[in-house]
């Protein structure tokens, strides 16, 4: 089989690029070169090329100019990335890793699930990372019966309201993004230039008919209480972006907007929720109470240690 090789952005073919991700073992989304130009720019990556031209495995590898040299960075919106093959004999990750940090000043990147732990501890720091999956395979019974007892009572007494909130289409997700800023962004960290790239990534979803946008409103006066952004592809239903005011914690909203997901998905064969997240204890104990379980993946980093007036040379 060919080896992998180090192609900078220009000399990437994005059509076998593409094609390569989508017919992938692993369902990473993130690794799409449109996913990857809304939230990155450009990328370098590692890359095996069939005699044919094919690209059989890819590897992005995010990168950009610092004070200090050139880095490789895990874009904002993006979970996981890592070598994805669209073959069995796929190479192994490791071996070439230090030689290929130490072309850049520093050296980040968060593997996907499927690509384990590699066995470079000598040479990288590795972070064990987790997110938080729910299979959808069941009916919407039963995985309900899996939900924590607090849930399931919640869930009654919404039922059983005179009046109860409804979970329905969100045809502009604007309005979320502002509630977002209004309440999780200050310490979330997110800048004007985040926020960009999140509205060019939700055209590129919108347009290919991958986004699931769904909101709770205050019924007399049409206030958003709550909202989520959820990406279906291929066997994955990634809970993306959400937000949600103090009223609409207080009234369970951000519950029923994964109540109504998982209701609308239940018994699909094959498909998986992943609630992108579950690092901070208070977001894990909120994806395991609706029977999620915890699923690792990895992040490695290196920083070289050259002096800075070096990090220039290849």
């Amino acid at each position: 089989m060919p080896p992998l090789r180090l192609l900078r952005f220009s000399q990437l073919d994005l059509p076998a690029w593409d094609a390569c991700v989508a017919r992938a073992r692993q369902p990473v989304p993130y690794a799409h070169s449109w996913w990857l130009q809304a939230t990155a720019g450009r990328w370098d990556a590692l890359v095996q090329v069939a005699s044919d031209g094919r690209y059989l495995s890819v590897w992005p590898l995010p990168a950009k100019w610092r004070p200090g040299g050139r880095q490789v960075y895990q874009p904002p919106f993006t979970q996981q990335l890592g070598l994805l093959s669209c073959v069995e004999s796929a190479p192994a990750i490791g071996p070439e890793l230090p030689q290929l940090a130490r072309r850049y000043a520093r050296f980040y990147t968060q593997l996907n699930e499927a690509n384990g732990l590699p066995d470079v501890a000598k040479d990288f720091a590795v972070e064990a990372r987790q997110t938080y999956q729910l299979d959808l395979s069941s009916d919407y019974q039963t995985m309900r019966a899996g939900y924590c007892a607090d849930y399931r009572r919640r869930l009654l007494r919404h039922e059983a309201a005179a009046a109860p909130l409804a979970v329905t289409n969100l045809p502009d997700a604007a309005p979320l993004l502002a509630l977002f800023q209004q309440t999780k962004g200050p310490a979330a960290g997110l800048r004007p230039r985040h926020y960009a790239r999140l509205r060019r990534l939700l055209a590129e979803l919108h347009s290919r008919q991958l986004l699931e946008a769904r909101a709770v409103r205050q019924p007399e006066t049409g206030a958003l209480l709550a909202g989520a952004l959820f990406v279906r592809y291929r066997s994955r239903l990634i809970y993306l972006f959400a937000a949600a005011s103090d009223e609409g914690k207080k009234a369970a909203a951000p519950v029923l907007l994964l109540d109504d997901a998982i209701r609308r998905h239940a018994g699909t064969p094959g498909l998986v929720l992943d609630f992108e997240g579950g690092m901070l204890p208070a977001i894990a104990r909120f994806f395991a109470n609706f029977g999620a379980a915890s699923v690792p993946y990895a992040a490695l980093s290196f920083t070289s240690q050259r002096p800075w007036y070096l990090k220039w040379m290849r």
